[in-house]
């Protein structure tokens, strides 16, 4: 039997359609695992994605919102951004966290990583808990239009439940944590927390 962890396509050639500061669009010709001569398009991204959930003192948690043009409707997510490849994604989801909400973190833990799309593109998500938070100035991307909501960490689940905050990786981290706690596995100070919250 055949190993199927094992990759059965075969790449014959690769023409970059497309290409920007962000993404890389290529037309690959394959051979697919039923020997079919076809075509794959691949986007690839230049940058990881990172999403943080802060979680202060109280319980609470901040979320961002903006008006997402690519849905053409608004959305609510935890702070997050691209973080560069050649980046430890822990310094980037510092600063994507201090640029977009003015939060500080004392801590970060990774919590989770996802292959977002893996069915056209190799992006890959990083995404964490902040806690032990200083508030600063915010200071977003000029192309940016963002409004901060800090709310119980509570009413981020139910908002992720009630299908208000559908983003996939937003919806992942925030349940992501939701189980730790659930668990009793998040660090002590983020458990406390959001046990004395229940």
């Amino acid at each position: 039997m055949a190993d199927p962890t094992h990759n059965p396509w075969q790449t014959l050639s690769t023409r970059i359609l497309h290409e920007d500061a962000w993404m890389q669009l290529r037309l690959n010709e394959v051979v697919d695992p039923k020997g079919r001569r076809t075509q794959y398009r691949v986007i690839h991204y230049k940058n990881r994605a990172i999403a943080i959930l802060p979680i202060d003192e109280a319980g609470y948690t901040t979320l961002v919102g903006q008006y997402r043009y690519t849905l053409d409707r608004y959305s609510w997510e935890p702070p997050g951004g691209g973080g560069p490849l050649d980046e430890a994604p822990e310094v980037s989801a510092a600063r994507e966290l201090a640029e977009e909400t003015g939060l500080r973190a004392r801590h970060l833990r990774q919590v989770l990583q996802m292959d977002v799309t893996n069915g056209v593109s190799d992006e890959q998500a990083y995404c964490f808990l902040a806690w032990g938070l200083e508030q600063g100035p915010a200071a977003p991307d000029e192309s940016e239009v963002l409004q901060l909501r800090r709310l119980p960490f509570r009413e981020a689940v139910a908002m992720v439940l009630r299908g208000e905050i559908t983003e996939a990786v937003s919806v992942a981290l925030v349940l992501r944590v939701h189980q730790l706690v659930a668990a009793g596995e998040a660090p002590p100070e983020v458990q406390a927390a959001l046990d004395a919250t229940r």
